[in-house]
C-alpha cells in the first residue's frame, strides 16, 4: 500500500518555510541611506535594530563634494529611506545619484525622502539676490545645522516620525528610542554648557563657515575665516589683512576640519601667535567621534582645552 507520509512531511516543511519567509519579509529592516554620517548616526539611535543604515559621505570627507560613483546609484536603488539635509548641502551631487537610482521610494516628496533640516531655524539665510561672485553661499542658509547639538532633538523627532510612517508596526519602538535619545541629549547639553561657560564671548577663526552653529550654541564669536568667501581659497593680500586683524583683536584659536589644507592656517597661526585645533565636523572624522554624542564630547573637549591654554 502506498504511504502518503513523505508527501505530508514535504507539505509541512513547505508550509513552515513559507511562513518563515513571510515573517522575515514582514519584519525586514528598513534600508536607510544617509547622505552624511551625522544623519546616519542619529538614525541608528532612533531605528536601532529595526533599520539598516549606510552612509554615502564619510566623516573624513567634504560633504560639499562627493563623486557620483555607480556604487552609490546601486545603493540608492535599493533604499527604502533617503536622509538628506534639505538645506542645499548636497545639491552638487545628490540629484544626479537619485535620478540615476530610479527609485520611486526616495524621489522628491516621496514618503521615503526625509529632510533633516525640517523644523530647524537656519543661520545666515540670504536676504537678497545671490550669485557666484559671493562664493559658495547657500540660498536656504548655512547647511551645517547638525553642529548645534540641540538640533539633534529636532532631527530625532523627524526620524521617529518618518520611520513610524513607513514602518507603523514598530512605531512604539521608534518613539521610545526618540524619547531616550532626547533625554540623554538634554543631560549632555547641560554638561557641555558648563564646560564652555568660562569661554563665552571668546573670538575664534574657522577655515570654512562650518562651525557657526557650534559657536552660536556655546557663545563663541566668529572673528573671521581663512576663506575670504565660502569655498574660495585665500590670496596673499587677504591673508595679510586677516593676520593683522587677529593680532589687533587678540584672537588665538583657529578651528579647521581634518580634510582642510594646513599650509595657510599654519602660517596664519604662526604669524598671529595663535593655535590651530583640528576638530571633525562630522561623526567618523576622528576615531573618538564614533557617534553623535562622541562627536561633541571630543570637539568640545579639544576646544575647551585649547582655549584654556590661550586664555
Amino acid at each position: 500500500m502506498y504511504s502518503t507520509q513523505p508527501i505530508l512531511l514535504m507539505k509541512a516543511k513547505f508550509l513552515i518555510l513559507t511562513a518563515m519567509l513571510f515573517a522575515g519579509a514582514a519584519h525586514a529592516a528598513l534600508n536607510v541611506v544617509a547622505t552624511i554620517s551625522d544623519f546616519g548616526a542619529i538614525a541608528e539611535e532612533i531605528g536601532a535594530d529595526k533599520i539598516k543604515v549606510t552612509t554615502i559621505c564619510k566623516g573624513t570627507e567634504d560633504a560639499h563634494f562627493v563623486s557620483a560613483r555607480p556604487g552609490f546609484i546601486r545603493l540608492l536603488n535599493q533604499a527604502d529611506v533617503l536622509l538628506e539635509g534639505g538645506a542645499d548641502l548636497e545639491a552638487g551631487w545628490l540629484p544626479t545619484l537619485v535620478n540615476g537610482a530610479r527609485n520611486q521610494k526616495i524621489q522628491s516628496e516621496a514618503p521615503g525622502r526625509v529632510l533633516l533640516s525640517r523644523g530647524i531655524t537656519l543661520l545666515e539665510v540670504p536676504t537678497g539676490p545671490i550669485d557666484r561672485s559671493m562664493g559658495d553661499v547657500h540660498p536656504f542658509g548655512n547647511p551645517h545645522f547638525w553642529l548645534d547639538p540641540a538640533n539633534g532633538k529636532i532631527m530625532a523627532n523627524n526620524l521617529a516620525e518618518a520611520f513610524s510612517r513607513l514602518d507603523p508596526s514598530n512605531a512604539r519602538s521608534y518613539d521610545r528610542n526618540r524619547q531616550k535619545f532626547n533625554e540623554r541629549l538634554e543631560r549632555k547639553l547641560n554638561e557641555w554648557a558648563k564646560l564652555m561657560e568660562p569661554y563665552r564671548g571668546t573670538k575664534v577663526v574657522t577655515y570654512h563657515k562650518s562651525f557657526d552653529y557650534l559657536l552660536a550654541r556655546f557663545g563663541l564669536e566668529l572673528a573671521g575665516t581663512i576663506e575670504p568667501k565660502p569655498g574660495i581659497e585665500p590670496g596673499a593680500a587677504y591673508v595679510k589683512l586677516l593676520i593683522s586683524r587677529l593680532k589687533v583683536e587678540g584672537v588665538k584659536l583657529i578651528l579647521i576640519e581634518p580634510y582642510r589644507p594646513r599650509k595657510t592656517p599654519e602660517y596664519v597661526a604662526q604669524a598671529s601667535g595663535g593655535k590651530i585645533v583640528i576638530v571633525p565636523e562630522r561623526v567618523g572624522g576622528h576615531e573618538k567621534a564614533k557617534d553623535f554624542f562622541g562627536l561633541f564630547e571630543y570637539d568640545l573637549a579639544q576646544i575647551a582645552a585649547a582655549l584654556k591654554e590661550t586664555k
